[in-house]
């Protein structure tokens, strides 16, 4: 049974990745954190790693024995917004030394989950793995920075390098505590549990490319496993091959509230410029498609399992 290390493991992807792998029962799997390690009941089989990330002996200690990593500890678009040098020195120069010790330590595959808005933001048109990179927020340009890094190993064929360029996901969180309110379909959620209707910031006419959590751990798992000769240049879109306009998911998500027995939440919205209009948006994933991956969520049941979810958290006026 190989080990694998997940770092930011607590967080909002880490958590449902690690606990879909547990569950598979085909790895021993460690969650690395920057928190005190302690027992985690939703995760009782994983083994806890404090990492400190000034510390390279400490990522070094954490990679030991591990035969591939998944890489998703960073800092989100807001804080990277407020700080972009240190966006750079966690999400860029903190990827480079976590690579470094992997090597080190013998780490045979290293999966970096990045962010499908290096490409733009807002996403328009037609985009594949060779669209050119256009966005420099520094949320994307950290991440960007981080690929390069994992690419240039693996080109390399210093260890096997993948990066995977994750649209927007959605879903309820394996932590509680793990903070995923800012995104949008899972704020809607919330919003419908809380408040009983839904206010959108935006006319809702954009168009975002959605993939339920379920894929996004199936694709992990998929990628952790997939023949090294099949890796290619290791990188790959990931996203759910469907965009609605936010608009739209909105009202796919008062339809999952009214099917669970709540009142239908109604919508409220800005107007709508007259020269506003949805624009086309296709996230292509077909090099994953390709390499044997399949798309097998249930959109509804995902957000259905948020709507519960939210119904249990506690205080939920109170933070909002």
């Amino acid at each position: 049974m190989q080990r694998i290390l997940i770092t930011g493991g607590l967080g909002y992807l880490g958590s449902r990745i690690a606990q879909h792998l547990v569950r598979r029962g085909r790895s021993q799997v460690i969650v690395g954190t920057r928190g005190a390690p302690g027992l985690i009941d939703w995760l009782p089989d994983a083994t806890i790693a404090q990492t400190d990330w000034q510390s390279d002996e400490s990522l070094r200690d954490a990679c030991r024995s591990v035969a591939a990593l998944v890489h998703l500890a960073g800092m989100n678009s807001a804080d990277c917004a407020t700080d972009p040098v240190e966006a750079l020195a966690f999400n860029a120069v903190g990827t480079a030394r976590l690579l470094r010790a992997a090597l080190a330590a013998g780490v045979r595959r290293f999966i970096y989950v990045s962010t499908a808005h290096i490409y733009g933001s807002p996403l328009r048109g037609v985009i594949t793995e060779s669209t050119l990179p256009a966005n420099v927020h520094p949320y994307a340009a950290s991440h960007k920075a981080a690929e390069d890094c994992v690419r240039f190993m693996h080109e390399r064929r210093m260890l096997e390098g993948i990066v995977v360029r994750l649209s927007n996901s959605f879903g309820a969180p394996a932590n509680p505590a793990a903070n995923c309110w800012m995104l949008l379909v899972n704020d809607l959620c919330r919003q419908a549990v809380e408040r009983g209707k839904l206010v959108l910031q935006s006319s809702g006419l954009q168009r975002r490319d959605f993939v339920a959590l379920t894929d996004v751990c199936w694709a992990v798992e998929h990628l952790l496993e997939m023949e090294a000769g099949s890796l290619g240049d290791g990188l790959f879109n990931l996203g759910g091959a469907w965009a609605p306009t936010v608009l739209e998911m909105a009202e796919r998500v008062a339809s999952c509230a009214e099917h669970s027995g709540a009142r239908r939440p109604e919508i409220s919205r800005p107007q709508a410029s007259a020269q506003e209009q949805a624009g086309a948006l296709e996230f292509r994933i077909d090099k994953l498609l390709r390499s044997g991956f399949a798309l097998q969520a249930d959109a509804d049941a995902e957000i259905t399992a948020t709507l519960k979810f939210c119904q249990g958290l506690p205080q939920l006026e109170a933070d909002r």
